[in-house]
């Protein structure tokens, strides 16, 4: 992959900003940069959440993560990529996921980071469980997650 491109898996929070200026930072070639932050909502379905666990399995996550990463650009012209995935125990507020793409257009950075949600969402090999009131659960996967991320199949660059 030539694109500068990072992918990291870690419990740690990490600074949105300061990720998308490393992608941007010398280069006169950007004209979009799109930033995507997952937060951990403090309620779900009308019930408040106390925290998120996410797991993954470790190579594996990356690899896959990688994989989704080299499609987007090959879909499209794709001058950099971020994608920062948090695991662990996830208050309310905080943050879980980060996608940064940079194109020379717009159009391109937005259509390759929704991308990167969808399949993120849903092919990505990890596990969130829910803990409310008590009570621990493992989530499983929505079908109209599975449908963002199918609409993708076979559908060329824009």
């Amino acid at each position: 992959m030539t694109t500068p491109t990072t992918i990291r898996l870690q419990r740690e929070t990490f600074d949105a900003a300061a990720e998308a200026a490393k992608l941007t930072r010398g280069r006169t070639d950007i004209g979009a940069v799109v930033t995507f932050t997952g937060i951990c909502r403090g309620d779900e379905a009308g019930e408040p959440i106390a925290a998120l666990t996410l797991e993954h399995y470790p190579g594996m996550a990356e690899e896959e993560i990688t994989r989704h990463v080299e499609e987007a650009c090959a879909r499209w012209p794709v001058l950099g990529v971020t994608v920062i995935h948090r695991y662990g125990r996830i208050a309310p507020g905080e943050d879980i996921v980060l996608v940064v793409t940079t194109s020379s257009h717009r159009a391109a950075a937005f259509a390759a980071a929704e991308f990167l949600m969808d399949y993120l969402k849903t092919r990505a090999p990890f596990w969130k469980q829910v803990e409310k009131a008590g009570a621990k659960n493992w989530v499983a996967a929505k079908e109209s997650d599975d449908a963002a991320a199918d609409r993708w199949r076979g559908k060329a660059a824009e």
